[in-house]
Order: C-alpha cells, then sequence, then structure tokens
C-alpha cells in the first residue's frame, strides 16, 4: 500500500517541473490528482506523462475565477481534498533601479495573493488532518542580486504558514513551506541565462543542480502520515546552498 492511498491531491502549477514530478509521485504512492496549469498544452503532455489517477484544470492560480472553477471540479469529482499543494509560482530577476510595476505586480499576484487564495478556496474541501504545502525559494534567505521582489514575495509565505499554523490548529490542518534551492527546471530555462544558472551551480557543495524528482521525494514526505509532527517549517531543499 502507498503512503497516500485513498488520498485526493490538488496541486497548482502541476503541468512542469517539481510540482509535475511531486504530482507522479503522488499517484504512484495511491493518490487521486488535480493538477492545473496555464497552457493547455502543456497540461496535455504533463497528464500523459502521469498517465493515471489524475485530472488536469486549465487555469492561472492568480485568477479567482480559475481558482474557484478548479475547486468546484474538484468537489464534483472527489468531493473532499487530503493534500493541498500550492506551488504555483515564478519570478524574473531584475535588479533595484529596473523595478517597475509590472514586474512588481506578477510575482505577488502569482506567489503571494495567488497563494492566499488558493488556500482559502480550499478550505471548506480540505479534511480534517489535511496537509498544506507551499512552495517557497531559498532566494529569500540569501539576498541574490535582482531577485529582490521574487524573494519578498516568497517570504511573505513564511508568514502564512505560521499564522495558519495557529488558525487551523482546530482542524489538525499541517502547514509547511518546502523551500526548494536552484533545481533544473523549464521555468528556470526561461528566466536565467546561461550564466547565471552556471552562478547558481558553483555555489551548491555537490557542485550540481537538484532535480525535480529530488523535490518531489520531500513534497511527499510532508504530505504523508511521515510527517505528522512536522508543522509550520521551512524545509530547505538546495543540497546545502543556504547553509554555507
Amino acid at each position: 500500500m502507498g503512503k497516500l492511498e485513498g488520498k485526493v491531491a490538488v496541486i497548482t502549477g502541476g503541468s512542469s517541473g517539481m510540482a509535475l514530478a511531486s504530482a507522479k509521485r503522488f499517484v504512484e504512492e495511491g493518490a487521486y490528482v488535480f493538477i492545473t496549469g496555464r497552457r493547455q498544452e502543456q497540461l496535455d503532455e504533463a497528464l500523459k506523462t502521469i498517465g493515471r489517477n489524475v485530472t488536469g484544470v486549465r487555469g492561472d492560480a492568480a485568477n479567482l475565477d480559475d481558482l474557484d472553477r478548479l475547486f468546484d471540479t474538484v468537489k464534483r469529482e472527489k468531493g473532499k481534498i487530503d493534500i493541498l499543494f500550492a506551488s504555483a509560482g515564478k519570478g524574473e530577476p531584475l535588479p533595484l533601479g529596473q523595478i517597475t510595476e509590472e514586474h512588481f505586480d506578477a510575482a505577488f499576484d502569482l506567489n503571494v495573493r495567488g497563494t492566499l487564495f488558493t488556500v482559502q478556496k480550499a478550505l471548506p474541501l480540505l479534511s480534517d488532518g489535511a496537509s498544506i504545502i507551499m512552495t517557497g525559494s531559498n532566494a529569500s534567505a540569501k539576498g541574490f542580486p535582482g531577485f529582490g521582489v521574487y524573494a519578498a514575495s516568497k517570504l511573505a509565505l513564511r508568514s502564512f504558514a505560521r499564522t495558519w499554523v495557529n488558525e487551523l490548529k482546530g482542524r489538525h490542518i499541517r502547514v509547511n513551506l518546502l523551500v526548494p534551492g536552484a533545481v533544473t527546471s523549464p521555468m528556470q530555462e526561461e528566466v536565467l541565462s546561461k550564466e547565471a544558472r552556471e552562478f547558481f551551480e558553483s555555489l551548491i557543495p555537490r557542485g550540481k543542480m537538484g532535480q525535480p524528482e529530488e523535490i518531489a521525494t520531500v513534497a511527499l514526505f510532508l504530505a504523508s502520515d511521515d510527517s505528522s509532527y512536522v508543522n509550520g517549517v521551512e524545509l530547505f531543499v538546495d543540497g546545502g546552498m543556504t547553509a554555507v
């Protein structure tokens, strides 16, 4: 029997990268998974990759109407959520002096506003004892040049986790922040130059970036009863980059 047998999971941004690897792993461990993605073609490919026990709902986590459609679908098909992985997020580097309103709004609308309303709109469907996981970033702990807005948006999630642990304790719902470092992914290919990728790789003690599957194993830990006594933490999964 898998570690998530009979569980229902929702993963936003689950059509690529770490979130897709997590969705695949959750299904392998017995869960039924709902994933979201903004591009239908990419979402269709993700569904093929996962193969079974999965529903894809096209949508943007920053769009509240799209979130309503997502949770209406979950309610209609399964009626509950045991694991909510609010993973949708993005951030492009831009240094102080060049930051625009559009740059700021894009980061905070998706990473902060989108995460907040993903969790809030899921509340009526969350089972008592459910696990909420959010995706942070070790950029919020390091001060990488150019990533100030992105880091600030991810740092807000730490505050959410601590507050929600207290607010949801009556329902025994756990809230944790999974904090990856540099991980090979399609989003990384979009926002980082070759030189930037080499720079980040040089900061990792083992000398190479993480793989999505390495993040998925930690997401599984936080989703399952293996982490039943883990609540309100920032779990860094960055190969030691933040530690050195």
